[in-house]
């Protein structure tokens, strides 16, 4: 068997061909587009659809995959009715109008409820929910099912409409974990009737005929992009493991830690995992703000900048984008001007920085899994090592565990095998003063009143 899984990012979408070895024979990327429409900043769906469906369809004529699976990211959701969209999907990077984020923040639930903290722009999908329905209640009023992103697009592509744990525990302000039930936001505004049944991740809900396949193409029930992640690795028995999925977002998960321990004023919260299960996390931006601080830089960062960057005291302090540990502050970089090369080893640097900060936060004592685009060549998960020494750290065979993730539910429900490869070793790296720049780094953000709240992990 063969599977097509489709993953939805924020900045990149993706489609990828497995096969129950857990290679990935063929892929194709785009990018999603947002547009202006009636003074929202909106998807343009009816583009990425186009991609999709094509990219699918070769993917049945070229490599006869017998499944679809969906992957995506957090914060967004769907209004639709029997056919379509009865609103576009709105872009989660925008803020409410003040005068109505004063009408609707008071009718957020507490986190002691939802676990989830209460974010700028729509980083909670609830908050967009109230926005919308407060200027467009027609929208509201003609939608029969309310659908977390991944849930659209296998609804969209054939399967029937369904929640899933995963997506609306993901800091929605929809979902109390400790009651495994719908908030009482969903029930105070009347939204429990436009809930779909809830089906697990990867459940068959659906299938379609696609290309020349003379069987028709089974539709599998979406996942969270970190969620899928996180089940990635747990599936294959590791042990007690924190997993840092990076992308646009890094999402540090780690199921042993207190949920005491959340600290709801630094991006911490809880997520759930595909069987329901509360999952407390910490996450920052670090795609968006590693593009910010090395100005866009692409592929791979010679050690010799990493170097420059440490012995040179050029350092990047917080932060580049909204939302994470350290919010309400504007990022900038002290020391001398950096060339380019030393420029994106600073953005690195700061992502290591910010990620070993979160393990504190987040009480990693347990083995830490990096996943992501961010660990292309492995130097995220190098530098991770030789800054936690006391710690073990492993790294994906690949950079796709969410989309290795989701491929491995969908093979799951209906009895498939799935062979993926367990991640491997990693090398601690070698740069001499590492532990001084952390040290120093550390100093500078707490002295600007943060960093000190940290728990001071292994050094």
């Amino acid at each position: 068997m063969k599977l097509a899984v489709l993953d939805f990012g924020k900045t990149n979408s993706k489609l990828f061909v497995f096969g129950q070895d857990g290679r990935i024979l063929d892929e194709r990327r785009t990018q999603p587009k947002w547009t202006r429409q009636n003074g929202f900043s909106v998807l343009d769906e009816a583009d990425l659809h186009d991609w999709a469906l094509s990219a699918v369809t070769d993917a049945v004529d070229n490599h006869g995959v017998e499944g679809v699976m969906v992957s995506g990211h957090g914060c967004t959701f769907a209004l639709v009715d029997d056919e379509a969209l009865t609103h576009p999907i709105l872009d989660y990077e925008q803020e409410p109008p003040a005068e109505i984020a004063a009408r609707i923040d008071p009718r957020i639930p507490d986190f002691a409820e939802t676990f989830s903290p209460r974010l700028p722009l729509g980083f909670n999908y609830g908050r967009h929910m109230l926005w919308l329905q407060e200027v467009d209640p027609d929208a509201f009023a003609a939608a029969t099912s309310i659908l977390g992103y991944p849930q659209y697009w296998s609804w969209r592509l054939g399967g029937r409409p369904v929640c899933e744990v995963s997506y609306l525990g993901c800091h929605s302000h929809l979902w109390a974990p400790r009651r495994r039930d719908f908030s009482s936001l969903v029930d105070a505004e009347g939204w429990r009737g436009r809930m779909p049944a809830f089906a697990r991740a990867g459940a068959v809900i659906g299938e379609r005929h696609l290309g020349g396949a003379a069987r028709p193409v089974a539709i599998h029930n979406g996942v969270h992009d970190s969620n899928a992640a996180l089940h990635a690795y747990r599936r294959q028995e590791l042990g007690p493991l924190t997993v840092v999925s990076t992308g646009t977002w890094v999402v540090v998960l780690n199921p042993d830690c207190p949920l005491e321990a959340l600290d709801r004023d630094r991006d911490m919260l809880v997520n759930v995992d595909v069987d329901g299960g509360p999952v407390p996390t910490i996450r920052f931006m670090g795609g968006r703000e590693f593009a910010v601080i090395s100005d866009g830089w692409q592929g791979a960062i010679p050690n010799g900048s990493i170097q420059q960057a440490i012995d040179a005291g050029i350092m990047a302090l917080p932060s580049f984008a909204p939302g994470g540990p350290m919010p309400d502050r504007p990022g900038r970089l002290v020391g001398r001007m950096p060339d380019a090369g030393e420029r994106a080893a600073v953005a690195l640097l700061y992502v290591a920085l910010m990620v070993d900060l979160c393990l504190d936060l987040i009480h990693s004592q347990n083995t830490v899994i990096v996943d992501g685009g961010l660990n292309a060549g492995g130097l995220l998960a190098g530098l991770l090592a030789q800054l936690r020494p006391g710690q073990g750290f492993m790294q994906g065979a690949s950079l796709e565990g969410s989309a290795t993730g989701a491929a491995a539910l969908a093979f799951e429900s209906v009895g498939r095998e799935f062979a993926a490869e367990v991640p491997g070793p990693v090398t601690a790296a070698r740069f001499t003063g590492l532990a001084g720049y952390r040290d120093h780094w550390r100093d500078l953000v707490a002295g600007r009143g943060t960093a000190g709240k940290a728990a001071g992990g292994a050094r």
